[in-house]
């Protein structure tokens, strides 16, 4: 299906504007009361690569229509399902499909997250969104404040919220077992794609766009430029204009267990340091270090991040003989230390001796656990059933932190946040990262 002209491209932002005022009340009736047995109707965008994994974990739901900028990424997904109608361009597909569909996946380059979750919740859909929400807190805090006034169910999708590690980590710190925490540390082996890169060269040649592309609506907001092998189809993470890094590949996942068992809320400042940071892409490695003021009794934390395969101190406690994973997270407590499955899918005291000796002492279960995947937890919230862990209400917060790491990266100085005022108050350059521009066209 070819690019929309810009007449076409203008009527259905339009008729989505107009279509919203008629849709969302009836939405939200057909939810009242509707069956947890009942299928949900899903419209989903971006259906290869990661968005093939929602399609597949949302297969006992109703798939109304698939959206795709990318015929070649998505012709797995698309010949598997032959009879989903298909569409190149989400707004066409909303203009279209918004009458048939409870909910809509996004599943897309993170730059393109906000303007389509926001059209899709402006429309009373139900949104499920890629981790991270979007790429500015700005982003973030709009996104959750739309969910929140439409009473929409939302989720972003960090799988580890669901796993049981993360709540078994909840119990042992409600419990004690740990004591006061005050130091974390968090690492991963990401970047595993380009990053310190420099604009692609078009100096001499300027690449063909593949037929199977619309390179136009796959930029979308985005700046315009020429089409790059570069940035296709999954080094975009590297590129600032299209993606958050290994911050905001790895972050919302990594820092999701902790920062929710400790009721973190945002960070006060954040340092960081990096290697071969460009204009256009983040850096090949980075440590970030995070304040967190106290929460009522519980005391601040200091925070470590460390990315491009740097890694924190060995803890003390640590078996001599025993290497820290290529990815986790020390939660360092005044009684013990925990080491975190990088998704929170495990979660156990080190040195494997002193979990030995404390595993009959243990608190017992005492918060409810997920029955099924975080894609099955959202669709019964979206039934009427209780609200998804990672709604937009908690992950915006967490996604707030991960990306003030990012602004922090390119202000390559210390950020003091003032969480109220949504700005960095000692260097008012920085807060250019906070929100973004966006290309005419794509209604926002």
């Amino acid at each position: 299906m070819p690019s929309l002209p810009l007449a076409r491209r203008e009527f259905i932002k339009s008729a989505s504007v107009a279509a919203a005022a008629l849709s969302f009340p009836a939405v939200i009736r057909s939810q009242e009361g509707k069956s947890p047995n009942a299928k949900l109707n899903i419209a989903f965008v971006g259906v290869g690569g990661r968005g093939r994994a929602s399609v597949e974990g949302l297969a006992e739901e109703n798939h109304v229509a698939f959206c795709d900028v990318d015929e070649a990424r998505a012709a797995a997904t698309f010949k598997k399902y032959p009879a989903v109608p298909r569409f190149r361009d989400y707004r066409e597909m909303l203009d279209k499909v918004a009458h048939q569909i409870d909910a809509v996946v996004v599943a897309t380059p993170d730059h393109m997250h906000f303007p389509i979750a926001m059209a899709a919740m402006q429309l009373g859909k139900h949104v499920f969104v890629e981790k991270p929400m979007a790429q500015t807190v700005d982003e973030v805090r709009k996104m959750a404040a739309l969910a929140k006034e439409k009473k929409l169910a939302t989720q972003m999708g960090i799988q580890g919220h669901a796993f049981e590690g993360m709540r078994i980590l909840k119990e042992w710190l409600d419990a004690g077992v740990l004591g006061e925490v005050r130091e974390i540390h968090t690492w991963t082996d990401r970047p595993i794609w380009p990053q310190g890169v420099k604009a692609p060269d078009h100096s001499k040649v300027t690449p063909a766009v593949p037929a199977t592309l619309d390179w136009n609506l796959w930029l979308g907001v985005a700046k315009e430029r020429a089409y790059d092998p570069a940035y296709l189809p999954f080094n975009w993470r590297g590129y600032w204009d299209f993606g958050t890094g290994a911050l905001g590949d790895m972050g919302c996942h990594m820092m999701d267990g902790a920062y929710w068992a400790l009721g973190l809320t945002q960070p006060t400042s954040l340092e960081a340091t990096s290697s071969y940071l460009t204009d256009v892409s983040g850096p090949k490695a980075s440590v970030v270090t995070y304040e967190f003021p106290p929460r009522g009794k519980l005391p601040a934390v200091t925070w470590k991040w460390y990315d491009g395969g740097l890694m924190p101190p060995l803890p003390t406690d640590l078996e001599p003989t025993r290497a820290l994973p290529d990815n986790g997270t020390l939660i360092v407590g005044s009684k013990a230390t925990v080491l975190a499955h990088p998704n929170y899918l495990s979660v156990r005291i080190v040195p494997e001796a002193r979990m030995q000796e404390v595993v009959t002492s243990l608190p017992p279960k005492t918060l409810p656990r997920i029955a099924g995947s975080h894609w099955t937890e959202w669709a019964a919230a979206c039934k009427g059933g209780t609200p998804a862990g990672a709604n937009f209400e908690y992950a915006s917060r967490l996604t707030e932190t991960v990306l003030l790491s990012c602004v922090a990266v390119r202000a390559r100085r210390k950020i003091l946040w003032d969480s109220a005022a949504m700005k960095v108050t000692n260097l008012p350059e920085a807060n250019q990262w906070v929100t973004k521009e966006y290309r005419a066209g794509f209604g926002v």
